[in-house]
């Protein structure tokens, strides 16, 4: 019989920093709210919640690297949206955000999600923020609940 390992999800207790990009921010508040929603919904406090707003999803992790340095923080949400324009400037900075964040979630001792919508047009960027998609933000403040459960196992 294999050695299974789950979470609890619970919030109770942890620090919880979410650095969200400003810009698209319809889009971006509606994700920091569902995440500190789903946090206190699991346990946690919002008073242990710190949200550090940058001014895009290229800044993100930049910022969610520092803050993993810092040793404050039991996790890190990571949220933003980025919606096609006009250009190529869509494809070259989503690869950009994506592999970064990846970077700084491997290279920190504590976890670190990703809930960054990118999306072809306002509406379906509307719809993973708390729309006909669900939330994004709820989705990867879960995902760092269960992390942050397993590491400590």
């Amino acid at each position: 019989m294999p050695n299974v390992h789950e979470a609890m999800m619970k919030a109770a207790k942890k620090k919880v920093a979410i650095v969200a990009g400003r810009f698209n921010d319809f889009v971006t508040g509606r994700l920091v709210s569902s995440a500190i929603d789903c946090v206190v919904r699991h346990g946690g406090n919002s008073a242990d919640v710190d949200v550090y707003w940058v001014p895009g999803s290229f800044e993100v992790p930049q910022l969610a690297a520092k803050i993993a340095m810092d040793k404050k923080f039991d996790g890190i949400i990571c949220v933003g949206a980025i919606i096609r324009g006009e250009t190529n400037h869509f494809d070259n900075l989503c690869v950009a955000v994506i592999s970064s964040i990846a970077k700084v979630s491997m290279n920190c001792s504590i976890p670190v999600t990703y809930g960054i919508v990118t999306a072809d047009t306002a509406e379906q960027a509307m719809n993973r923020a708390g729309g006909k998609n669900g939330n994004k933000g709820w989705d990867s403040a879960l995902a760092l609940i269960e992390m942050m459960s397993l590491w400590e196992s």
